[in-house]
């Protein structure tokens, strides 16, 4: 059995029909900060259950609501999300942590290092700095993560 979690991150008050589309099939959806405007959880909500924190941008009162940094479990595994990667202050490893999802530079990035996947899934809001605008899934699977980046602009 495959549980599919879709991840997206500075966002900035944009939620493109691409994304939406990409994740109408998720069964859980992080948001790694930099939400830019309270509607995009809502939308997102109807989608699948959300689990969002807050970024540099976010800084309204309805930002209040979200939490810096998350710990969840979903499907046997445990999942880390915070916006700036750079910031990070636990150790992964030690605290059995599978994936650390984080936002903020707006460059998509698969990595595992350690055992531990790190997963930026880049910006799916308005495009800056030359940058795709991308999304990003991972299925959990019983022979392990499979991590995906959807350029949402692609073909």
């Amino acid at each position: 059995m495959t549980y599919r979690i879709g991840i997206n991150s500075d966002t900035h008050g944009l939620l493109r029909p691409e994304a939406e589309r990409l994740l109408s099939d998720v069964d859980h959806i992080f948001h790694g900060g930099d939400i830019g405007d309270p509607d995009i959880i809502k939308a997102l909500c109807c989608l699948a259950p959300v689990t969002a924190i807050r970024g540099n941008v976010d800084t309204g009162d309805w930002a209040a609501a979200y939490a810096e940094t998350k710990l969840v479990r979903l499907a046997e595994r445990s999942i880390y999300v915070l916006h700036d990667l750079k910031t990070l202050q636990i150790d992964p490893v030690a605290r059995g942590i599978d994936v650390v999802v984080s936002g903020h530079s707006h460059v998509p990035k698969i990595e595992t290092v350690d055992g531990v996947l790190y997963l930026n899934p880049g910006s799916a809001g308005r495009r800056r700095f030359k940058l795709p605008t991308t999304l990003a899934t991972i299925d959990i699977t019983t022979v392990g993560l499979r991590p995906v980046i959807h350029d949402l602009h692609a073909g």
